[in-house]
């Protein structure tokens, strides 16, 4: 049976209209067009199923209390938390790439990561080479067209070129494909991680990072690729949810925990822990539960002081 999409295009004030005949208040419909003008329907829409009537079929109507300007706060807050999340895994990425290639080179040298036999599957490492091939061969970065200019052979840059034009997600698989677990040993050391926890948690963090990157939805989303929990050092085991309850594993409450222990790893000195605490003290409602987070959250080690 055909199901036909017939849903009709909506001018601005008719959004608004739809919005208050649904149940919400919208106090201010001049800031509420200039939002929908500039945001769009659609992509608020992700922020108001909170306020969802689910005892209506297809919840087309909103419970009391749904207002356009609470909306707006909880949107502001979600992309304030992006940014936040974002600037931590930005110094795990950084962090990464330069682990990742000063192992190897010490290993085999400054294009060893060209042998196939350091990878589990060779069939993918010649596609990601391929993929880098291609890449360095139009690249404008000046260190790379350098290479290209001055040297011949290797056709490709040393692991230290390359890691610094590489994309986080490109760096995940280059990592969790070597085969030896001494050299993703190494690799995770400085990050006090296991290297099994450490690849599962890089790949976790990839596709928390092109969330923000693409300013999706982050504060109350659930992840279908949970990262593993790790039970040491003690205080991040006591800090990390595994509860079955609510899917806890895959909330972003233990991304943030995970996130302040690799940043404290990379710089002890480091404020984002500060700067997290300070944008979820802003919380439209102070209602972190979506979020994962656990009733006693406060008094576990790593928030110990809040």
């Amino acid at each position: 049976m055909t199901r036909r999409f017939a849903k009709p295009a909506l001018t601005l004030t008719d959004q608004i209209d739809h919005l208050r005949e649904a149940g919400m208040t919208v106090a201010d419909p001049a800031r509420a067009e200039q939002w929908l003008r500039h945001i769009s329907y659609y992509r608020l829409s992700g922020y108001w199923h909170i306020w969802k009537d689910r005892s209506v079929p297809d919840q087309t109507r909103f419970n009391q209390g749904a207002d356009f300007d609470a909306l707006c706060a909880l949107y502001n807050f979600d992309r304030d938390l992006r940014d936040c999340v974002g600037h931590a895994i930005e110094q795990v990425e950084v962090a990464l790439r330069g682990s990742w290639a000063y192992a190897l080179a010490q290993v085999s040298g400054a294009h060893g990561y060209l042998d196939a036999s350091l990878y589990s599957d060779r069939k993918e490492f010649h596609q990601m080479l391929g993929k880098l091939a291609t890449e360095t061969g139009w690249s404008a970065e000046t260190y790379i067209r350098h290479y290209r200019e001055t040297y011949n052979e290797p056709a490709l840059p040393a692991v230290w070129m390359v890691a610094e034009m590489m994309s986080f997600g490109q760096l995940s698989r280059w990592y969790s494909l070597l085969v030896d677990p001494r050299l993703r040993t190494a690799i995770a050391q400085p990050f006090g991680l296991r290297e099994q926890q450490f690849v599962s948690i890089v790949k976790h963090l990839v596709d928390v990072r092109n969330i923000c990157a693409h300013h999706g939805r982050l504060w109350n989303r659930g992840f279908r690729s949970p990262p593993q929990l790790p039970r040491r050092p003690r205080e991040l085991g006591a800090s990390l949810d595994d509860s079955t309850a609510g899917n806890a594993a895959g909330k972003l409450y233990n991304t943030l925990v995970l996130l302040l222990h690799l940043v404290a790893a990379i710089d002890p000195g480091a404020e984002w822990r500060a700067e997290l605490v300070n944008v979820l003290s802003a919380h439209p409602n102070g209602d972190l539960g979506t979020m994962g987070f656990p009733a006693n959250w406060r008094s576990r080690p790593y928030w110990d002081g809040i």
